[in-house]
């Protein structure tokens, strides 16, 4: 006989006291911690234990005795079943001081860190209709709430154009109104759907690999401009007929394209673009400068607060006109381009080819022609060589992804050993971390937390290192 699992206990009246660094609660059970979803500090609560480990426990709420004085009503309709928005229960003003604690946790307890200035998170312009950029998926199967389930109506096999349940790849919450988006995106997101509804169209099944209708994108700039993506199984009339249909109910449309996705999974960054209407790109202005946005371009997907966030990334790096600065993981030059104007010369690294192409554009679109880039695996171009050829750097930008930086980067920043480093990340945990390597040789000055994603866990922070 197979060994019997262990039942994992129902704790009762559980005191949720505070907030963990992934927005995941705390409540405290025989001195053990418990990492609850979907609950705010206030709330008591009886949980199902899910996961036991050493020091802690993890749980879901199965009743809630009393609710937080602090809870406030959700805006959205889909809250607490979409994955997105997780923290609309709790007021902004509240969100913002977990995401400023949430830093200064990682520094002190992960990267044992002294800081000399911590500045207050900078809230975000907008806390709704935010984005720039939403990806939606559809699928054959629309995800039934708990209440669906145990009625005694049929539903079966309904599609739905919508979002990712959490951890569930092929789960799919079928969207009525997101408050993450404005500017047309609801409108054509429910135009698409009714359209492909009537015309039985067949939307994908993501385990069976087999359908039609695979995902949409949606973005806008701040000056009005829109772009439709349409991801397809396959290219057919029914495809460019959804597509004129579109077309003509929404006019304003910028870009319109679509992609063909024959794969088992809904990347398509290795895949072909094609322009059926309108421009293959958009225009987007921060500032003074312009930006071109391609259907594949990473861009800030919160433009307001990105402008405020290079502003404080610019004032850190202090720069001076004879300055040599390197911008590692420069997307497509965005920071790049919009430091050029301070110092002597920047040099952008980036692994994305495309990307790099589009930041080369950004430069010449502002007439700017003090700037290099190089495209590549960050540990394989940003070298000694390139030092050499380029010129020492004084001043080291660099944003890099949720993983932070591989370890030959780190040595080869303290080994080029500039006079600032000015580290901008979206993870503040990763970032503690490779600070905390270079420590030795680099004092943490000050900090500036930033919300671009109010409702959300996540939290940008930039830090201004000086070398000792």
């Amino acid at each position: 006989m197979g060994k019997r699992r262990k039942r994992l206990p129902l704790i009762e009246d559980l005191e949720i006291i505070d907030i963990a660094s992934e927005g995941k609660a705390i409540g405290k059970y025989n001195d053990m911690v418990v990492f609850v979803v979907g609950a705010i500090p206030g709330d008591i609560i009886d949980v199902q234990v899910s996961k036991k480990k050493k020091r802690y426990l993890e749980a879901f709420p199965v009743k809630f005795k009393k609710y937080s004085d602090l809870r406030v009503d959700a805006k959205c309709e889909h809250f607490g079943v979409c994955g997105g928005c997780k923290w609309q229960s709790l007021p902004y003003e509240k969100q913002l001081f977990y995401k400023q604690k949430q830093v200064l946790d990682n520094f002190k307890h992960l990267g044992k860190i002294e800081i000399d200035e911590v500045n207050n998170i900078l809230p975000a312009p907008e806390i709704y209709y935010y984005r720039n950029k939403l990806e939606y998926t559809f699928s054959n199967k629309r995800w039934l709430t708990k209440e669906e389930v145990e009625s005694d109506v049929e539903f079966n096999n309904i599609p739905a154009l919508g979002f990712h349940v959490p951890k569930m790849f092929d789960k799919i919450v079928d969207v009525n109104h997101c408050h993450l988006q404005g500017n047309y995106s609801n409108e054509i997101r429910n135009f698409i759907r009714k359209y492909a509804l009537e015309k039985e169209l067949e939307f994908f099944d993501i385990r069976k690999n087999e359908g039609f209708l695979r995902n949409l994108v949606v973005r806008n700039t701040a000056q009005g401009e829109l772009m439709i993506i349409l991801v397809a199984f396959e290219e057919n009339q029914k495809l460019f007929d959804l597509l004129d249909a579109v077309y003509s109910e929404f006019p304003q449309i910028t870009s319109l394209n679509y992609i063909i996705n024959k794969k088992l999974n809904d990347s398509y960054a290795d895949l072909d673009v094609v322009t059926y209407k309108g421009k293959d790109h958009l225009m987007e202005q921060m500032g003074e400068l312009k930006f071109k946005v391609s259907p594949k371009s990473f861009y800030q997907t919160n433009s307001k607060q990105a402008f405020n966030l290079y502003q404080k990334t610019l004032e850190f790096a202090d720069l001076q006109n004879d300055d040599i600065v390197y911008d590692l993981y420069t997307g497509t030059g965005t920071i790049a381009n919009f430091v050029a104007k301070k110092a002597k010369k920047v040099i952008g690294i980036e692994y994305v080819e495309d990307a790099i192409k589009d930041a080369k554009i950004n430069s010449e679109i502002n007439n700017i022609n003090n700037t290099s880039f190089y495209a590549g695996d960050m540990k394989d171009v940003f070298t000694a060589g390139l030092i050499s050829k380029e010129g020492k750097p004084d001043v080291v930008i660099l944003d890099p992804p949720r993983a932070g930086m591989h370890p030959d980067v780190v040595n080869t920043i303290l080994n080029a050993s500039p006079e600032r480093i000015v580290y901008v990340s979206c993870n503040p945990a990763t970032q503690a971390r490779d600070i905390s390597l270079m420590n030795d040789k680099y004092k943490t000055v000050k900090i500036q937390p930033v919300d671009m994603f109010p409702h959300t866990h996540h939290v940008e922070n930039i830090a201004l290192l000086i070398k000792r």
